[in-house]
């Protein structure tokens, strides 16, 4: 049961949100222990692989190139660099890396070929690679399915009522079209949103109602609490109650039993007990490490600590699906061709004029 039939409309769906607390969290924790191991909890990564600059109006956003953020704007990483993160991140016990790049779309070029590597690269650690790039093309998704892509992100944010709100560099028909090009390249669809932005009760539940309209909803939904930033026109949002995430949380996770609820951005903002009542109205997954992008997050200590104390288990890599097939990239390996045919002709170059009789061609300057 991929979507929960009682709540395929904004009524019904409003009617579970608005239930007293604790009903609406036991309903959660009978539906989440149908689907999913209560004790398991995946510890993923999120590494920022490209920050800062983006073209886009995102309200929340401080990488958006227009607003005055403490951001600083840095270019792609490494190849090297990615694969020392992600061992790190393995060895403190994350099982899936996320990479973000701050970009509006993803373009067909060196940049794009480097991300094709890196995805190969994390996938052969036995780590799910998760990414998220802004708008991809059916192309552009094959090419990532390819290389081992496991799962890739992209948000609805809000409901499309409130979405022209928070955004006017994207439209909401955009973001649907980027999710439906995933899934036409078999990728598992990572797609969520945030409350706090000024959204009413009625945009967090039409969020939920565009994934019900989805012929297939997302495998994961992370629900994540806005973080304000300096600099950004959301900066002075109040802060959300750490009960609305619980009930943001348990409606999620009543409505898509089968989806992967995933505990995000906020977290810092929240005690443990709050944390506790997420995982029993079945959140099943949290970002580890210090930092989301370019905001704080808990880190591993505290998180490894907190798993001692409500008994958590984190959960092992492809638990939810078979690991991706990494195949060979045909733009990657004519690119790299034509580059070990022009270093084989550079050193046949600098041998021939080694040898002896050897005159190097001579140029008339013309005055």
């Amino acid at each position: 049961m991929k979507v929960n039939t009682q709540y395929t409309t904004i009524e019904s769906l409003l009617e579970l949100y608005n239930k007293p607390l604790l009903e609406l969290v036991f309903e959660a924790a009978t539906v989440h222990r149908e689907h999913h191991d209560p004790r398991e909890v995946q510890m993923s990564s999120l590494l920022s692989i490209k920050t800062g600059g983006c073209p886009e109006d995102c309200g929340y956003c401080p990488q958006a190139a227009r607003y005055h953020t403490d951001v600083d704007a840095h270019k792609l990483m490494s190849v090297d660099s990615v694969i020392e993160q992600a061992q790190n991140a393995k060895q403190n016990g994350s099982s899936r890396l996320c990479m973000g790049a701050a970009w509006r779309e993803v373009r067909d070029n060196k940049d794009f070929d480097n991300v094709i590597e890196m995805v190969r690269a994390v996938n052969d650690l036995d780590m799910e690679v998760c990414c998220t790039l802004g708008m991809l093309s059916e192309n552009q998704a094959e090419r990532l399915k390819n290389a081992g892509l496991f799962a890739y992100n992209h948000n609805l944010d809000t409901s499309a009522d409130y979405y022209d709100d928070v955004i006017s560099t994207r439209e909401y028909e955009d973001r649907l079209n980027t999710i439906e090009n995933a899934r036409k390249a078999g990728i598992s669809v990572c797609s969520g949103g945030i409350i706090g932005m000024g959204e009413a009760v009625e945009d967090r539940v039409g969020l939920l109602m565009s994934y019900m309209e989805m012929e297939t909803p997302p495998e994961s939904i992370p629900i994540n609490a806005l973080v304000a930033v300096e600099g950004t026109p959301m900066a002075d949002q109040k802060p959300i109650e750490q009960w609305e995430m619980i009930r943001m949380v348990a409606t999620t996770r009543i409505a898509f039993p089968q989806s992967v609820v995933r505990l995000s951005a906020g977290r810092t903002k929240m005690n443990m007990e709050g944390q506790a009542l997420c995982f029993m109205a079945g959140a099943s997954s949290i970002f580890a490490g210090d930092k989301l992008l370019t905001t704080p997050n808990p880190e591993y200590n505290e998180d490894m600590e907190m798993f001692k104390i409500l008994g958590l288990i984190p959960k092992k890599s492809f638990a939810d699906g078979e690991k991706p097939v990494s195949k060979p990239d045909a733009i990657i390996e004519e690119r790299k061709k034509k580059e070990k045919a022009r270093a084989e002709q550079l050193a046949e170059a600098r041998e021939a004029s080694t040898r002896e009789g050897f005159e190097p061609r001579k140029v008339t300057l013309v005055k």
